[in-house]
């Protein structure tokens, strides 16, 4: 049986799916990581050091989460602003 050509063929298929899956959960997270950076690095510049548990939250948000984080930073004038968004970003994602 694993000498067919049609389970070769098969199992030649599911590996090639299997590949381009992790290739596009790789650049997924890849994409997430870089934005986390990067707002990590304007919020630090625009409200001073953050604490370790602000990181932290920052570092459970989801890519759409963190795109709309760098747009409301821009408004942000202090860290509780931050944390703020931060809690309304929890609220709304436990209650839909």
């Amino acid at each position: 049986m694993r000498e067919s050509v049609i389970y070769q063929d098969i199992l030649a298929e599911g590996r090639a799916e299997g590949r381009a899956e992790g290739r596009a959960e790789g650049r997924a997270e890849g994409r997430a990581e870089e934005g986390r950076s990067l707002i990590l690095k304007q919020l630090t510049r625009r409200l001073k050091a953050l604490p370790p548990t602000v990181e932290q939250r920052i570092a459970q948000l989801s890519l759409m989460e963190l795109e709309a984080l760098g747009e409301a930073l821009l408004d942000f004038q202090k860290l509780e602003d931050l944390l703020d968004w931060l809690d309304h970003a929890m609220e709304s994602r436990f209650n839909g």
